[in-house]
């Protein structure tokens, strides 16, 4: 019977072979001075070269900063809201409603990034959008919300909530569906109102898998999106809007500086190394499980 479990296990081995630790081979390029007509295996080693010169950057605090903040954003303004949301849908009793409000909820996360830009430029432009045909009906003046600075951030964390909230919930419904009824039975018997349930009973009983999905979010904190980032970029909002993932791809792949973004890649990857690690260290020390 173990053998039959072992062998479902093959095929995902053999995906994370491949696809995650071969390709791990790659980062030899950041210490390298890779030029394609001699070949990895002949391209000459030079240390930190790479590094150095990334560090040196002018444009690199800037990149730092850019990528800090959106990331901020998103973890302070994103992830708080399926564990909101799940516990809303938990308090609804008719399943048919619930079902329903799932399903429309689910749906923005199916969309492409290159839908939910279209959506968002449709919604935002001065030339007839939504939002700015609101404005002027209640006597203001336009914004342009898409070459603006100000508003650059907004837009894509507001993009992110739109589209991920709802799929996110999925894990903290799993999670809240364990909780033993009993528990709730014997608070009422014992005069708790709903409010108290949930502090008393709901957060704690999800409180680990709230933590585990911090920890994991944390290790993807810098890995904000290239996709949804490139499609909303332009010359006005570039100041505030260009992230390491951005970053790689003009000189990467436009400028051909393989080695160059490839070191900048690799910095980007220790950094949620660093805090992964971090997170899980803390959270053990508080007594909870952690991811490792």
């Amino acid at each position: 019977m173990d053998y039959w479990l072992y062998l479902m296990l093959v095929p995902g081995l053999l995906y994370f072979i491949v696809f995650k630790y071969v390709p791990m081979w790659g980062v030899l390029l950041a210490f390298k001075d890779y030029q394609p007509y001699i070949g990895f295996i002949g391209s000459p080693w030079v240390g930190l070269k790479h590094f150095e010169r990334f560090f040196t950057d002018p444009s690199f605090w800037e990149l730092f900063r850019n990528t800090f903040v959106i990331a901020f954003y998103n973890l302070v303004f994103y992830f708080p809201l399926p564990i909101v949301v799940a516990l809303m849908l938990n308090e609804i009793k008719n399943e048919f409603f619930k079902r329903l409000a799932q399903s429309f909820i689910y749906v923005p996360h199916f969309f492409s990034w290159v839908v939910i830009s279209g959506i968002t430029y449709i919604m935002f432009t001065t030339e007839g959008g939504l939002v700015n045909q609101v404005i002027e009906y209640f006597g203001g003046d336009k914004i342009n919300f898409l070459l603006s600075k100000e508003w650059f951030r907004t837009i894509i964390t507001g993009q992110v909530i739109w589209k991920e909230t709802g799929w996110g919930t999925i894990i903290f419904l799993a999670a809240l569906a364990g909780v033993d009824p009993s528990l709730y039975e014997a608070a009422r018997m014992d005069g708790a109102n709903r409010f108290r349930q949930l502090v008393h009973i709901t957060l704690p009983a999800i409180r680990s898998t709230i933590i585990i999905l911090l920890i994991l979010r944390l290790g993807n904190f810098l890995h904000i999106g290239f996709e949804q980032i490139y499609l909303m970029l332009n010359g006005m909002n570039r100041e505030v809007g260009e992230i390491f993932d951005t970053y790689i791809y003009t000189n990467g792949i436009q400028r051909g500086l393989f080695s160059y973004t490839t070191a900048v890649g690799l910095f980007n990857s220790l950094v949620g190394l660093v805090l992964i690690v971090a997170a899980n260290t803390i959270a053990k020390k508080f007594g909870e499980e952690g991811v490792y």
